[in-house]
């Protein structure tokens, strides 16, 4: 009876230990928002005691920080309502705001495009500046900046499909903006985003990395492009590769993948990726400049926090923490030193 007891207690002490779907803050979040999607009577109601990012014809409303970061303006509702009606806006310029995330505290996070007012009375009122999101990542952190390249993509998207493919109808959104309806034929339209595949390719002791004559002054990344119809992430990996740089990729290896905003909303898929050692002649006719850095070069890179001002010397430099080519980048970077130190 005794050994009976001590397998009774053993099954309970293990049940009690198991995590409980109910109570899991992110299970509970994730039916809260597809709650607030499905529902524009309790999507309106979240909304009046949300938090909201206000944008200005696509650029965020930023503030500095002490220490001379970034941090998007902390307003909620009864904030925003306050600013509109001080500029004699509607009041239903709130209704379309869209629902970006929620708060660990079950916030509903929005964001706003006030670009029928005017800027810089917005800015006065708000105490911030609408800033553009591409050159602020540098100072933004990462949960901010996800969140802020969500609401700039979702604000996009809705401001470029107001009208349907098929019937050339107006469309209208639900209140959480996570879909549009065609006015006549019913069709429904989701926000996509194009699968664009990027790699940082190595030849065993060195990276190579690129840049586009678009790129600002010095700055080098990791290899991209869009996926054609029908390719495996694979196959679209090295046909950029040799298409960009003329190389024959040996093997791949997945990494991690990011929404990117820039210019228009991209799923980034991260992959590493090996060459020959024997095979390493770079062809950058598709690209303004490709070539291999070593270790030190890129170690030195990654210490640079900001874009060197006009008028610096020129210094090589890489895209900000919040993209994934500094991912890859300083994963590649980890992987050297930790097999010079086995």
């Amino acid at each position: 009876m005794a050994a009976v007891f001590r397998h009774l207690r053993i099954i309970l002490c293990a049940t009690k230990c198991l995590p409980s779907r109910c109570c899991s803050g992110f299970i509970s979040r994730a039916r809260y928002m597809n709650r607030l999607k499905e529902d524009d009577e309790a999507c309106l109601a979240a909304l009046q005691n949300g938090h909201i990012f206000l944008f200005h014809r696509l650029s965020p409303l930023l503030q500095r920080t002490e220490r001379g970061t970034l941090k998007p303006a902390p307003l909620v509702t009864s904030d925003v309502q306050s600013v509109l009606q001080r500029l004699s806006s509607d009041g239903s310029l709130l209704k379309r705001s869209v629902l970006i995330g929620c708060s660990k505290q079950n916030q509903a996070l929005f964001c706003l495009d006030v670009g029928e007012l005017d800027q810089v009375a917005v800015e006065e009122q708000c105490e911030g500046n609408f800033m553009d999101l591409r050159k602020s990542l540098f100072l933004l952190t990462g949960a901010e900046a996800h969140l802020l390249a969500k609401g700039k993509a979702l604000l996009r998207w809705h401001q470029t499909n107001r009208f349907c493919s098929a019937t050339g109808q107006p469309t209208h959104r639900n209140q959480a903006g996570s879909q549009r309806v065609c006015s006549s034929s019913g069709i429904v339209y989701y926000p996509l985003m194009s699968p664009v595949v990027i790699v940082l390719v190595s030849d065993g002791k060195r990276c190579l990395l690129g840049r586009q004559s678009s790129f600002p002054r010095g700055m080098y990344s990791a290899l991209a492009g869009f996926c054609d119809m029908g390719e495996s992430l694979e196959e679209a990996l090295c046909r950029e590769v040799a298409e960009e740089v003329g190389l024959e990729l040996q093997s791949i290896s997945y990494s991690s993948s990011q929404h990117w905003p820039f210019p228009h909303s991209s799923l980034m898929l991260g992959c590493h990726a090996s060459v020959s050692p024997a095979h390493t002649q770079v062809d950058h006719t598709e690209l303004e400049d490709a070539r291999w850095f070593s270790l030190e070069e890129v170690t030195s890179a990654l210490k640079v926090k900001t874009p060197p001002s006009r008028g610096d010397p020129p210094i090589l430099w890489l895209p900000p923490k919040q993209a994934i080519a500094h991912r890859l980048i300083t994963e590649w970077v980890q992987s050297k030193v930790q097999n010079s130190e086995c």
